[in-house]
C-alpha cells in the first residue's frame, strides 16, 4: 500500500482556475488530499474509447493458452460423441446426454469468446495530458492520479496490467486462458466460462464412469467404434482432463463468486488494500456484475449486463 506522500506523484490538482496545476514528487505530502476528501468524477471521463471496438490482446502465451482451451473442449466433444454416445444402444440416453453436453460446451466456448474479446474496462491510454486535464475544468480540491506506465488518468480501484499494457478498472487478474484481464466489463463472462467448464467436466466424468461399467458388463468390441485399447486410452485421457479442469475451474468459480460478494478484487485482496469504497450487500454486488434484475439472462454469455451507467468513480490520491 503506497503512502499518501508516495502516491502524490503524477497527480493533478484543481486550483480553482481555468486550468490545473501539475503535481510531482517534489510537491510533498502537504498538497495531497486525504481519501475522505476525494470528489467523484463522472465515469464518462474514464470510459475507454475502445469499448465499442473489438478487443484482442496480442500476447503469444495467451493466444496459445486460448487455442489449447478450445482444443481440449473439442477433444472432450469428440470422445463423448464418437466413443460413448454414438455407439450406445440406448437412443434416449445418447440424445439426452448429447444435447446436454453440447449445450454446455457451446455456452462455455461462447463465454470464453466474450471474456477474451470484451474490453475488461481499460482506461483510455495517453489521455493524461496537460491539455486534456485542463479541459476537465477541475474544481478546487479535485485530484486526478496519472499512471506513469500508460500515461492515463487512473481511477480508483484500477490497476495497470503489464500484459495488456493498460490500466483496467476493477482488475481482478490477468488470465492467460482467456488471453485477457478479468475486469469490470467481462467478469460475468469469465465466471460463466469457469462454471460451464466445471459442468461439462463433471458431466463427462459421470459419462466415463457409466461407459466403463457398460463396457465391463458387455463386449468391449461392441461398446465403442474404436478398438478396446484405443477406447481405454481415450477414456482415461478424458477422465484425467475432466478431473483436472473440474478442480481448477470449480476453485476459480468459487473464488470469483466470493470476490464479487465481498466486492474486493483479487489484486485488492493480494495487496491488502484499504477499503475506500462504499460497502454494499452481496446481492447488490452480484447484480452489479450480472445485471440489475435476476433472470436467466444472468446465465447467458450473449447478454451484456448494465454495470451502472450513472455510477461515479473516484480518482486515487
Amino acid at each position: 500500500m503506497k503512502s499518501p506522500v508516495h502516491r502524490c506523484r503524477d497527480v493533478e490538482h484543481g486550483r480553482g482556475q481555468a486550468g490545473a496545476g501539475t503535481g510531482d514528487g517534489a510537491s510533498g505530502g502537504s498538497n495531497c488530499l486525504q481519501p475522505e476528501q476525494r470528489i467523484p468524477i463522472s465515469k464518462d471521463v474514464i470510459t475507454s474509447s475502445s469499448s465499442s471496438a473489438l478487443w484482442f490482446i496480442r500476447d503469444t502465451c495467451g493466444i496459445v493458452c486460448a487455442i489449447i482451451t478450445w482444443l481440449l473442449v473439442f477433444y472432450a466433444e469428440f470422445v463423448v460423441l464418437f466413443v460413448m454416445l454414438v455407439p450406445s444402444k440406448n437412443l434416449t440416453y445418447s440424445i439426452v446426454n448429447g444435447t446436454l453436453f453440447n449445450t454446455l460446451a457451446f455456452l462455455a466456448l461462447a463465454s470464453h469468446l466474450r471474456a477474451m474479446c470484451t474490453d475488461p474496462g481499460a482506461v483510455p491510454k495517453g489521455n493524461a495530458t496537460k491539455e486534456y486535464i485542463e479541459s476537465l475544468q477541475l474544481k478546487p480540491g479535485q485530484v486526478v492520479y496519472k499512471c506513469p506506465k500508460c500515461c492515463s488518468i487512473k481511477p480508483d480501484r484500477a490497476h495497470h496490467c503489464s500484459v495488456c499494457k493498460r490500466c483496467i478498472r476493477k482488475m481482478d487478474h490477468h488470465c492467460p486462458w482467456v488471453n485477457n484481464c478479468v475486469g469490470e466489463n467481462n467478469q460475468k463472462y469469465f465466471v460463466l466460462f469457469t462454471m460451464y467448464i466445471a459442468l461439462i467436466s463433471l458431466h463427462s466424468l459421470v459419462m466415463v464412469v457409466f461407459h466403463f461399467l457398460y463396457c465391463f458388463e458387455d463386449d468391449w468390441t461392441k461398446c465403442s467404434s474404436f478398438s478396446p485399447p484405443a477406447t481405454v486410452i481415450l477414456l482415461i485421457l478424458l477422465c484425467f482432463e475432466g478431473l483436472l479442469f473440474l478442480i481448477f475451474t470449480s476453485v476459480m468459480f468459487g473464488t470469483q463468486v466470493h470476490s464479487i460478494c465481498t466486492d474486493e478484487t483479487g489484486i485488492e485482496q493480494l495487496k491488502k488494500e484499504e477499503r475506500r469504497w462504499a460497502k454494499k450487500t452481496k446481492w447488490m454486488n452480484m447484480r452489479a456484475v450480472f445485471g440489475h434484475h435476476f433472470s436467466l439472462l444472468w446465465l447467458s454469455p450473449f447478454s451484456t449486463p448494465d454495470h451502472g451507467k450513472a455510477e461515479t468513480y473516484q480518482y486515487v490520491v
